[in-house]
Protein backbone atom coordinates (compact mmCIF):
# COMPACT_ATOMS: atom_id res chain seq x y z
CA UNK A 1 0.00 0.00 0.00
CA UNK A 2 2.77 2.24 0.99
CA UNK A 3 4.45 1.33 -2.10
CA UNK A 4 0.95 2.32 -4.03
CA UNK A 5 0.75 5.54 -2.81
CA UNK A 6 4.19 6.35 -3.59
CA UNK A 7 3.68 5.36 -7.12
CA UNK A 8 0.23 7.37 -7.60
CA UNK A 9 1.96 10.63 -6.09
CA UNK A 10 5.19 9.96 -8.80
CA UNK A 11 2.84 9.73 -11.52
CA UNK A 12 0.56 12.75 -10.25
CA UNK A 13 4.11 14.47 -10.30
CA UNK A 14 5.12 13.76 -13.62
CA UNK A 15 1.58 14.59 -14.68
CA UNK A 16 2.19 18.05 -13.33
CA UNK A 17 6.14 18.24 -14.94
CA UNK A 18 4.55 17.22 -18.24
CA UNK A 19 2.39 20.81 -18.45
CA UNK A 20 5.14 23.21 -17.35
CA UNK A 21 6.62 24.77 -20.37
CA UNK A 22 9.95 23.19 -21.26
CA UNK A 23 13.18 25.66 -21.92
CA UNK A 24 16.11 24.83 -23.15
CA UNK A 25 19.54 27.06 -23.54
CA UNK A 26 19.53 28.66 -26.47
CA UNK A 27 22.26 27.79 -28.69
CA UNK A 28 25.93 29.47 -27.83
CA UNK A 29 26.23 32.03 -30.95
CA UNK A 30 30.08 32.54 -31.52
CA UNK A 31 31.55 34.54 -34.77
CA UNK A 32 34.56 33.36 -36.39
CA UNK A 33 35.87 34.28 -39.64
CA UNK A 34 39.04 33.59 -42.22
CA UNK A 35 42.11 33.13 -40.10
CA UNK A 36 44.02 29.44 -38.96
CA UNK A 37 43.25 29.92 -35.36
CA UNK A 38 39.85 30.72 -35.56
CA UNK A 39 39.19 28.16 -38.47
CA UNK A 40 40.46 25.40 -36.18
CA UNK A 41 37.15 25.40 -34.71
CA UNK A 42 35.45 23.81 -37.67
CA UNK A 43 37.65 20.72 -36.12
CA UNK A 44 35.50 20.24 -33.17
CA UNK A 45 32.26 21.40 -35.35
CA UNK A 46 32.92 18.93 -37.88
CA UNK A 47 33.79 15.85 -35.46
CA UNK A 48 30.74 16.43 -33.24
CA UNK A 49 33.10 17.15 -30.17
CA UNK A 50 30.62 19.91 -28.71
CA UNK A 51 27.94 17.81 -29.21
CA UNK A 52 29.59 15.17 -27.09
CA UNK A 53 30.65 17.88 -24.23
CA UNK A 54 26.72 18.55 -24.03
CA UNK A 55 26.85 22.07 -25.27
CA UNK A 56 25.39 23.42 -27.84
CA UNK A 57 26.61 26.20 -30.50
CA UNK A 58 26.09 27.82 -33.63
CA UNK A 59 29.39 29.25 -34.80
CA UNK A 60 28.48 31.76 -37.50
CA UNK A 61 31.18 32.10 -40.42
CA UNK A 62 31.49 35.73 -41.63
CA UNK A 63 34.12 38.55 -42.61
CA UNK A 64 36.19 39.52 -40.00
CA UNK A 65 34.82 43.10 -39.11
CA UNK A 66 31.05 41.59 -39.91
CA UNK A 67 31.57 39.34 -37.17
CA UNK A 68 32.96 42.21 -34.81
CA UNK A 69 29.92 44.38 -36.30
CA UNK A 70 27.30 41.96 -35.21
CA UNK A 71 29.25 41.28 -31.93
CA UNK A 72 28.31 44.96 -30.98
CA UNK A 73 25.06 44.86 -32.18
CA UNK A 74 24.34 41.81 -29.78
CA UNK A 75 23.84 39.14 -32.36
CA UNK A 76 25.93 37.27 -31.07
CA UNK A 77 27.24 36.10 -27.67
CA UNK A 78 31.32 36.10 -28.44
CA UNK A 79 33.60 36.44 -31.27
CA UNK A 80 36.90 36.01 -32.51
CA UNK A 81 38.76 38.55 -32.46
CA UNK A 82 42.94 39.81 -31.92
CA UNK A 83 43.33 41.72 -28.67
CA UNK A 84 43.58 45.20 -29.44
CA UNK A 85 40.43 44.66 -31.58
CA UNK A 86 38.81 43.73 -28.40
CA UNK A 87 40.38 46.54 -26.77
CA UNK A 88 38.59 48.82 -29.59
CA UNK A 89 35.64 47.45 -29.26
CA UNK A 90 35.29 48.10 -25.49
CA UNK A 91 36.97 51.60 -25.81
CA UNK A 92 34.10 52.46 -27.64
CA UNK A 93 30.95 50.71 -25.82
CA UNK A 94 30.93 46.79 -26.27
CA UNK A 95 33.11 45.20 -23.51
CA UNK A 96 33.43 41.61 -23.58
CA UNK A 97 36.24 39.06 -21.72
CA UNK A 98 38.61 36.52 -23.50
CA UNK A 99 38.54 33.12 -22.32
CA UNK A 100 40.60 31.21 -24.41
CA UNK A 101 43.87 32.18 -26.34
CA UNK A 102 43.94 30.40 -29.51
CA UNK A 103 46.83 31.43 -31.12
CA UNK A 104 49.54 34.41 -31.62
CA UNK A 105 50.40 35.38 -35.07
CA UNK A 106 53.83 33.72 -36.12
CA UNK A 107 54.42 35.40 -39.50
CA UNK A 108 50.85 35.39 -41.36
CA UNK A 109 50.97 38.96 -40.52
CA UNK A 110 52.88 40.99 -43.08
CA UNK A 111 54.68 43.73 -44.08
CA UNK A 112 54.95 43.83 -47.54
CA UNK A 113 56.96 45.97 -49.33
CA UNK A 114 57.10 46.89 -53.87
CA UNK A 115 60.16 45.30 -56.17
CA UNK A 116 63.14 46.96 -55.29
CA UNK A 117 62.34 47.58 -51.56
CA UNK A 118 64.08 45.00 -49.73
CA UNK A 119 64.45 46.61 -46.18
CA UNK A 120 62.20 48.54 -43.72
CA UNK A 121 64.87 51.08 -44.08
CA UNK A 122 64.33 52.17 -47.15
CA UNK A 123 60.64 52.58 -46.89
CA UNK A 124 61.59 55.95 -44.97
CA UNK A 125 60.07 58.50 -46.91
CA UNK A 126 57.84 56.53 -48.26
CA UNK A 127 54.27 55.21 -48.63
CA UNK A 128 52.40 52.39 -46.99
CA UNK A 129 49.01 51.28 -46.98
CA UNK A 130 47.42 50.39 -44.12
CA UNK A 131 43.85 50.22 -42.27
CA UNK A 132 44.72 52.58 -40.03
CA UNK A 133 44.21 51.48 -35.67
CA UNK A 134 43.92 48.14 -37.08
CA UNK A 135 46.66 45.42 -35.37
CA UNK A 136 48.65 45.96 -39.46
CA UNK A 137 49.11 49.11 -38.18
CA UNK A 138 50.67 48.27 -35.15
CA UNK A 139 53.07 45.52 -36.83
CA UNK A 140 53.81 48.48 -39.81
CA UNK A 141 55.03 50.90 -36.69
CA UNK A 142 56.63 47.96 -34.99
CA UNK A 143 58.64 47.23 -38.02
CA UNK A 144 59.50 51.01 -38.46
CA UNK A 145 61.09 50.73 -34.95
CA UNK A 146 63.20 47.68 -35.54
CA UNK A 147 64.86 49.68 -38.52
CA UNK A 148 65.66 52.98 -36.15
CA UNK A 149 62.26 54.98 -38.24
CA UNK A 150 58.80 56.44 -36.41
CA UNK A 151 55.99 57.32 -37.85
CA UNK A 152 56.62 60.61 -39.13
CA UNK A 153 59.32 58.96 -41.54
CA UNK A 154 56.47 57.40 -43.84
CA UNK A 155 53.91 58.44 -45.87
CA UNK A 156 50.82 56.49 -44.01
CA UNK A 157 47.46 56.07 -46.74
CA UNK A 158 44.68 54.35 -45.04
CA UNK A 159 43.64 51.32 -47.19
CA UNK A 160 40.73 48.92 -46.15
CA UNK A 161 43.18 45.81 -45.15
CA UNK A 162 40.72 43.06 -47.62
CA UNK A 163 41.83 45.96 -50.73
CA UNK A 164 45.80 46.14 -50.04
CA UNK A 165 46.69 43.67 -52.38
CA UNK A 166 45.17 45.92 -55.51
CA UNK A 167 46.60 49.21 -53.80
CA UNK A 168 49.85 47.65 -53.77
CA UNK A 169 49.66 46.30 -57.72
CA UNK A 170 48.50 49.94 -58.80
CA UNK A 171 51.77 51.36 -57.30
CA UNK A 172 49.55 53.73 -55.36
CA UNK A 173 51.77 52.78 -52.32
CA UNK A 174 55.02 51.31 -51.73
CA UNK A 175 54.27 49.12 -49.31
CA UNK A 176 51.09 47.70 -47.15
CA UNK A 177 50.50 45.67 -43.77
CA UNK A 178 47.87 43.17 -43.72
CA UNK A 179 47.42 39.84 -42.61
CA UNK A 180 46.49 36.73 -44.05
CA UNK A 181 44.72 35.34 -46.71
CA UNK A 182 45.33 39.50 -48.11
CA UNK A 183 48.93 39.78 -47.26
CA UNK A 184 49.29 36.17 -49.35
CA UNK A 185 47.42 37.34 -51.78
CA UNK A 186 49.74 40.50 -51.92
CA UNK A 187 52.87 38.08 -52.92
CA UNK A 188 50.85 36.76 -55.55
CA UNK A 189 49.38 39.65 -57.16
CA UNK A 190 52.41 41.81 -56.66
CA UNK A 191 55.60 39.88 -58.89
CA UNK A 192 58.49 40.11 -57.00
CA UNK A 193 57.17 41.95 -53.71
CA UNK A 194 58.75 40.49 -50.59
CA UNK A 195 57.65 40.99 -47.08
CA UNK A 196 60.34 42.76 -45.04
CA UNK A 197 58.93 42.34 -41.40
CA UNK A 198 56.33 39.86 -40.51
CA UNK A 199 54.60 39.01 -37.05
CA UNK A 200 57.44 36.24 -36.79
CA UNK A 201 59.67 38.87 -36.00
CA UNK A 202 57.77 40.08 -33.10
CA UNK A 203 55.99 37.16 -31.64
CA UNK A 204 53.43 37.91 -29.54
CA UNK A 205 52.84 41.16 -30.64
CA UNK A 206 49.03 39.76 -32.15
CA UNK A 207 47.10 37.23 -30.13
CA UNK A 208 44.10 35.78 -31.17
CA UNK A 209 41.40 34.99 -28.76
CA UNK A 210 37.79 34.11 -28.46
CA UNK A 211 35.86 37.01 -26.36
CA UNK A 212 32.53 36.69 -24.52
CA UNK A 213 30.02 39.18 -23.87
CA UNK A 214 30.04 39.84 -20.19
CA UNK A 215 26.07 38.71 -19.98
CA UNK A 216 26.81 35.62 -21.53
CA UNK A 217 29.10 34.58 -19.81
CA UNK A 218 27.35 35.57 -16.62
CA UNK A 219 24.68 33.25 -16.84
CA UNK A 220 26.49 30.38 -18.98
CA UNK A 221 29.58 30.50 -17.16
CA UNK A 222 29.55 26.49 -17.14
CA UNK A 223 28.62 26.05 -21.24
CA UNK A 224 31.73 28.27 -21.90
CA UNK A 225 34.14 26.05 -20.09
CA UNK A 226 32.87 23.24 -22.35
CA UNK A 227 33.72 25.17 -25.08
CA UNK A 228 37.15 26.08 -23.63
CA UNK A 229 37.19 22.08 -22.88
CA UNK A 230 36.64 21.54 -26.73
CA UNK A 231 39.19 24.07 -27.75
CA UNK A 232 42.31 22.22 -26.28
CA UNK A 233 40.74 18.74 -27.09
CA UNK A 234 40.84 20.64 -30.82
CA UNK A 235 44.52 21.80 -29.91
CA UNK A 236 45.80 18.36 -28.88
CA UNK A 237 44.36 16.81 -32.27
CA UNK A 238 46.15 19.35 -34.29
CA UNK A 239 49.45 18.82 -32.49
CA UNK A 240 49.48 14.77 -33.44
CA UNK A 241 51.70 14.94 -36.52
CA UNK A 242 48.90 11.38 -37.67
CA UNK A 243 45.90 13.83 -37.59
CA UNK A 244 47.98 16.60 -39.84
CA UNK A 245 46.58 15.76 -43.20
CA UNK A 246 42.98 15.14 -41.92
CA UNK A 247 43.50 18.68 -39.96
CA UNK A 248 44.31 20.39 -43.15
CA UNK A 249 41.71 18.91 -45.03
CA UNK A 250 38.98 20.24 -42.72
CA UNK A 251 41.03 23.66 -42.71
CA UNK A 252 41.37 24.25 -46.27
CA UNK A 253 37.90 23.08 -46.62
CA UNK A 254 36.04 25.95 -44.92
CA UNK A 255 37.86 28.72 -47.29
CA UNK A 256 37.70 26.44 -50.75
CA UNK A 257 41.45 26.27 -50.84
CA UNK A 258 43.60 22.78 -51.07
CA UNK A 259 45.00 21.60 -48.36
CA UNK A 260 48.57 22.45 -50.29
CA UNK A 261 47.39 26.09 -50.79
CA UNK A 262 46.16 26.04 -47.23
CA UNK A 263 49.42 24.63 -45.09
CA UNK A 264 51.60 27.59 -44.93
CA UNK A 265 49.36 29.75 -43.77
CA UNK A 266 48.38 27.32 -41.42
CA UNK A 267 52.28 27.44 -40.45
CA UNK A 268 52.21 30.96 -39.99
CA UNK A 269 50.05 31.21 -36.80
CA UNK A 270 51.60 29.04 -33.42
CA UNK A 271 48.42 27.71 -32.07
CA UNK A 272 48.80 26.83 -28.22
CA UNK A 273 48.97 24.38 -26.70
CA UNK A 274 47.64 24.11 -23.10
CA UNK A 275 51.07 23.77 -21.29
CA UNK A 276 51.93 27.56 -23.46
CA UNK A 277 48.92 29.02 -23.37
CA UNK A 278 49.39 28.81 -19.36
CA UNK A 279 52.34 30.35 -19.89
CA UNK A 280 50.91 33.27 -22.14
CA UNK A 281 47.91 33.59 -19.31
CA UNK A 282 50.67 34.93 -16.99
CA UNK A 283 50.78 38.47 -15.77
CA UNK A 284 54.14 40.31 -16.82
CA UNK A 285 54.44 43.39 -19.34
CA UNK A 286 56.31 41.25 -22.31
CA UNK A 287 55.27 39.86 -25.45
CA UNK A 288 55.20 36.82 -24.02
CA UNK A 289 52.24 37.29 -21.94
CA UNK A 290 48.71 38.25 -23.30
CA UNK A 291 48.36 40.88 -20.85
CA UNK A 292 51.64 42.93 -21.86
CA UNK A 293 50.71 42.61 -25.55
CA UNK A 294 47.24 43.83 -24.65
CA UNK A 295 48.89 46.78 -22.63
CA UNK A 296 50.91 47.54 -25.56
CA UNK A 297 48.01 47.38 -28.15
CA UNK A 298 46.04 50.14 -25.03
CA UNK A 299 48.64 52.54 -25.68
CA UNK A 300 48.36 52.25 -29.50
CA UNK A 301 44.88 52.68 -29.28
CA UNK A 302 44.77 55.82 -26.95
CA UNK A 303 48.02 57.14 -29.67
CA UNK A 304 45.37 56.39 -32.52
CA UNK A 305 42.55 57.96 -30.76
CA UNK A 306 40.34 54.67 -30.73
CA UNK A 307 39.21 55.77 -27.36
CA UNK A 308 40.37 58.66 -25.23
CA UNK A 309 41.72 57.23 -21.79
CA UNK A 310 43.82 53.86 -21.43
CA UNK A 311 41.58 50.87 -20.50
CA UNK A 312 41.78 48.01 -17.72
CA UNK A 313 43.57 45.64 -19.72
CA UNK A 314 42.90 42.70 -16.76
CA UNK A 315 38.88 43.25 -16.73
CA UNK A 316 38.52 41.56 -20.53
CA UNK A 317 40.88 39.05 -19.66
CA UNK A 318 39.66 35.56 -17.92
CA UNK A 319 42.85 33.00 -17.41
CA UNK A 320 40.10 30.84 -15.16
CA UNK A 321 38.49 29.10 -18.31
CA UNK A 322 42.02 28.16 -19.19
CA UNK A 323 43.37 26.87 -15.93
CA UNK A 324 40.34 24.76 -15.62
CA UNK A 325 41.15 22.44 -18.47
CA UNK A 326 42.37 18.94 -17.21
Amino acid sequence: MKFARFASRALSGLALLATLPFTQAEPLKIGYSDWPGWIAWEIGIKKGWFEDAGVEVDFQWMDYVASMDAYVAGQLDAVCMTNGDALAIGGTGKPSVGIVINDYSNGNDMLVAAPGIDSVSELKGKKIGVEEGFVAHLLALKALESAGLGADDVEWVNVPTNETPQVLATGAVDAIAAWQPNSGQALKTVSGSSPVFTSADAPGIIYDLLYVSSESLEGRRDDWQKVANVWYQIVEYINNENNIDEALEILSARVALSPEEYEPFFKGTKILPLRLAKKVWEDNDSLKSVYGSSRIVNDFNVDQGVYDEALNVESYLDPSFTKAVK
